[in-house]
């Protein structure tokens, strides 16, 4: 019997209708990324612990929503590039030397690779013109070899015509010749 469990694993994260307040101005469902209306109020310098900077209300004003000078949008935050803010924030922060090193790194390896490959490539097609040399070679030496047997066969033949025709024209002299000079012996 088997078991299963009903688990869910969101494939991605989808954005979530938030509702605004009044005097924001909405933001298109397909921008996706664009300005921020405002920032988030900066503590003054006086207000701070242990060099923290404080964000509770009372920290910069005494009522509980602050004052209305605080949140003005009218200000120079008006306009704020949401990914200048972010690229700005990730220069001071990313060190590229180690990444630049790497990709050096990455790109003499390919290199160098590659070089191999194309000298791996170069040995090949040499092994397969000195396999073809080797094969044309030996083509021609087995040819040749055949040659020298039928031209051996032939002579042979010749040799036991001549030798019957001298041992019954001239009988004594053969045997005379053969006591000599035997025949050799084949292995």
């Amino acid at each position: 019997m088997s078991t299963t469990h009903g688990y869910y694993y969101p494939s991605a994260s989808l954005p979530i209708n938030m509702p605004q307040k009044p005097g924001y101005y909405p933001v298109p469902a397909h921008h996706g990324y664009g300005r921020v209306s405002v920032s988030p109020p900066e503590a003054p310098e006086s207000v701070t612990t242990s060099g923290v900077a404080s964000y509770e209300p009372s920290a910069t004003s005494s009522s509980y929503a602050g004052s209305a000078s605080d949140y003005d949008s009218s200000g120079t935050t008006a306009g704020v590039d949401l990914i200048e803010y972010m690229s700005d924030r990730m220069q001071g922060s990313f060190d590229p030397m180690p990444l630049d090193r790497s990709l050096a790194k990455q790109s003499q390896t390919s290199g160098q690779l590659n070089a191999k490959h194309r000298e791996l490539l170069e040995l090949q097609a040499l092994a397969q013109r000195r396999l073809a040399g080797a094969r044309a070679n030996f083509a021609d030496g087995m040819r040749a070899a055949k040659e020298v047997q039928k031209d051996l066969q032939w002579t042979q033949k010749r040799v036991d015509t001549l030798n019957d025709r001298a041992a019954r024209k001239y009988p004594e002299q053969y045997k005379t010749a053969q006591g000599r000079y035997p025949a050799p012996v084949d292995y």
